[in-house]
């Protein structure tokens, strides 16, 4: 058989296309990728790099494969121009990429039609393109994942508490969870949930990625903290994530499917805008008393501006006068749901058990409620 397995290839399951700095992953086990039919050494060393960029393992054939379960089972095949023509008379099967250089080769698209290619790149202009190409096909493209994110109305609103909380009553349902922590001034969701000595990947180790992150390899690489995936910040002073590391990360954890959970600071810098743009649905905790309101009030008209859907969860106890009703006109936003004073949350961290693992107590029945609600299809969280 002339087929070979192709390893070695260069680039991380956590690098973009087609260049840049190493990045964290380059341990991580590769997934079955495309197949790759070329003579051409040249493309086949740039698909090679693109398929390490996108944290897969290609087969190389010079030709179509005599085994049929090569050519048909891959995901995704990648003709080179050059072997177009060899392809002729293949099986028909979707997934099939012509790949060249030449941008002013007519013929082409004449060799595209007779392979039964769906569309023809050419690189390097289409070298993003091609990685997203690959990726996808390798994870499978269904529904993105439920994207639910936590805003306190003012300092010690609760955000973090109600983040933990729905993540845990997330990871009930059988559901893929991921909590992120996006306030790298909280302390540490990992702290919060108990995890801070689990082994696995903090945010620092994602400040160099940009582009394409392989979903699958983000999710592996994470510590595991009751069935939920936390990606949290390290205990060393916390050095600022680029924007574009929040983008590529977030857009990894949703392509898995499931839910993610966002813990977000109230200040809206740029990385924070990135991870308000990917949401759902928003959660705003406001304190049932009037300073908290005032304060809210100026955090709500900020998110209001890049939050799709933003809801206000009201905490008690309250004020004199007001109730969950009264704190929801004010600040003229949906009512998701009233809090009820939990007493019992303190004495539970102090053993251990983080907020919301109990799903008895008030933040665990509050948890469940909201995502029996907002887990069914059209429902309304």
């Amino acid at each position: 058989m002339e087929a070979s397995r192709t390893s070695g290839a260069r680039g991380t399951a956590w690098t973009s296309a087609p260049s840049g700095p190493e990045t964290p992953g380059a341990d991580e086990p590769r997934r079955t990728g495309p197949l790759i039919v070329t003579e051409d050494l040249g493309l086949l060393d740039d698909l090679l790099r693109l398929c390490a960029a996108a944290g897969v393992e290609p087969e190389v054939h010079h030709r179509v494969p005599e085994r049929r379960a090569s050519w048909t089972d891959p995901p995704l095949v990648l003709v080179g121009d050059d072997a177009a023509a060899r392809c002729r008379g293949a099986a028909r099967r979707p997934g099939i990429v012509l790949v060249g250089r030449d941008q002013e080769d007519p013929g082409v698209w004449r060799l595209a039609v007779e392979t039964g290619a769906e569309c023809v790149l050419r690189l390097p202009d289409a070298e993003s393109l091609l990685v997203d190409r690959i990726a996808d096909a390798a994870e499978g493209v269904g529904r993105q994942a439920l994207t639910v994110g936590v805003v306190g109305g003012r300092g010690g609103a609760g955000a973090s508490t109600l983040a933990c909380g729905l993540a845990l009553a997330a990871a009930r349902t059988g559901r893929r969870t991921l909590l992120v922590d996006g306030d790298p001034l909280g302390g540490g969701l990992d702290v919060l949930l108990g995890g801070e000595r689990e082994e696995g990947r903090r945010w620092p180790d994602f400040a160099a990625s940009k582009g394409r992150l392989a979903g699958g390899a983000l999710e592996e690489s994470l510590p595991s903290v009751r069935g939920v995936r936390v990606l949290s910040w390290g205990r060393e002073p916390a050095a600022p994530v680029p924007p574009e590391s929040v983008r590529s990360v977030l857009a990894a954890a949703r392509r898995r499917g499931g839910v993610v959970v966002v813990d977000l600071p109230r200040g809206t810098d740029a990385a924070a805008a990135e991870a308000l743009a990917q949401l759902d649905l928003g959660l705003l905790v406001v304190p049932g008393e009037l300073r908290a309101v005032a304060a809210a009030h100026r955090v709500a008209s900020t998110l209001s501006a890049v939050v799709r859907d933003l809801r206000v969860v009201v905490r008690g106890p309250y004020a004199a006068g007001l109730d969950e009703r009264w704190v929801a006109d004010a600040l003229r936003l949906p009512l998701a749901g009233e809090l009820p004073y939990d007493p019992g949350i303190v004495a539970d961290q102090d053993a251990g058990v983080p907020p919301g693992a109990e799903p008895r107590g008030p933040l665990g029945r509050f948890c469940d409620a909201f995502w029996a609600r907002a887990l069914v299809p059209g429902g309304a969280a």
